[in-house]
C-alpha cells in the first residue's frame, strides 16, 4: 500500500515505522528536519521536509491513504481538504483533537479521527465506568455544495452544522 503521512509528530513517526516495517510504502512530510529524529533507525520511506505545495511533486495524488497528522486541528483540515479536491486521494483521514470540529468537519464531507474521543473512552474504561460505543474514524458524509466551492472553505466561511457556526468554532493548535 502506498501511504502518505502529513506530520512526524510521536503519533505520525510510530505510525509511519510500523508501516514500513509492514512492508508499505510510506512518505512522511514534515515542515521540520528534526522531526524526523523520531523515526526508528531502520526506516526505509521517504521523509520530506515540504509544505502543501510539494504533496503533488512527491506524488501524494497516487496515494493509496493520506493521513494528516500534525498538531494542528486547522494543518490537518487544510491538508485533508487538499488530498481529497486537488489530488483525489480516495482515503483520507485527518486527526482533529476538537471533538465538535471533529463531528462538524466529518459531516462537510472529511473524514476525521479526535484524539480526544480515543483518550476519554480508555481512560473511563480504565477506572471501570461506562463508555459508550469505542470511538472510530468519523467517515466523510458525502457533501456538495451549490455554487461547486469547498464545502469546508464555506464553512469556515460561516456555515452551520448541527447549528454550530463552524467558523466560529474554537481553534485548537498545539
Amino acid at each position: 500500500m502506498n501511504i502518505v503521512i502529513v506530520g512526524c509528530g510521536r503519533v505520525g513517526a510510530t505510525l509511519a515505522g510500523d508501516l514500513d516495517a509492514k512492508g508499505h510504502r510510506v512518505t512522511i512530510v514534515d515542515i521540520s528536519t528534526r522531526a524526523f529524529e523520531r523515526l526508528p533507525a531502520t526506516f526505509g520511506g521517504n521523509a520530506v521536509r515540504a509544505d502543501e505545495d510539494t504533496l503533488r511533486r512527491i506524488g501524494a495524488a497516487e496515494a493509496d491513504v493520506f493521513l494528516a497528522l500534525t498538531e494542528g486541528d486547522n494543518r490537518n483540515v487544510m491538508a485533508a481538504q487538499l488530498a481529497t479536491e486537488a489530488l483525489e486521494v480516495k482515503q483520507v483521514v485527518a486527526k482533529i483533537n476538537d471533538v465538535v470540529r471533529a463531528k462538524a468537519y466529518a459531516e462537510l464531507g472529511i473524514a476525521t479521527i479526535c484524539r480526544t474521543d480515543l483518550m476519554t473512552h480508555a481512560l473511563l474504561g480504565y477506572m471501570g465506568l461506562p463508555v459508550g460505543p469505542t470511538p472510530r474514524i468519523r467517515e466523510a458524509a458525502p457533501h456538495t455544495h451549490p455554487d461547486g466551492t469547498s464545502p469546508v472553505a464555506a464553512a469556515i466561511g460561516g456555515s452551520t452544522v448541527g447549528g454550530t457556526t463552524v467558523g466560529a468554532l474554537p481553534t485548537v493548535e498545539a
